[in-house]
């Protein structure tokens, strides 16, 4: 009879490690291709909307974003099967989208 070997709670409990990496604002990878790795929703600190945290690699380098962006949030949501991804940023008027 095989012995049955216990998980670990970091083998299923993936959505609740922290996201690190180096921060960067959107604004500074607008237009440029990254590979996006994983997402986190949170309440926002300083205002009633969502917080959406992005880490990503850019440059061979992990960092993360944060924005309120719904557009993103639904994509990401969408797409989340998906991760990770290589995308591109875009500003569309005020709103952000994966491109």
């Amino acid at each position: 009879m095989e012995e049955l070997q216990p998980k670990r709670f970091g083998d299923f409990a993936k959505e609740h490690m922290p996201l690190d990496g180096t921060k960067l604002r959107i604004g500074d990878i607008l237009n440029k291709e990254i590979l996006v790795l994983g997402f986190k929703v949170k309440k926002s600190k300083y205002n009633p909307m969502l917080c959406l945290t992005i880490q990503f690699n850019l440059g061979g380098e992990t960092h993360v974003a944060f924005t309120g962006s719904m557009v993103l949030l639904d994509q990401l949501k969408a797409y989340e099967g998906e991760l990770p991804f290589i995308a591109t940023i875009k500003q569309i008027e005020k709103y952000f989208s994966f491109t």
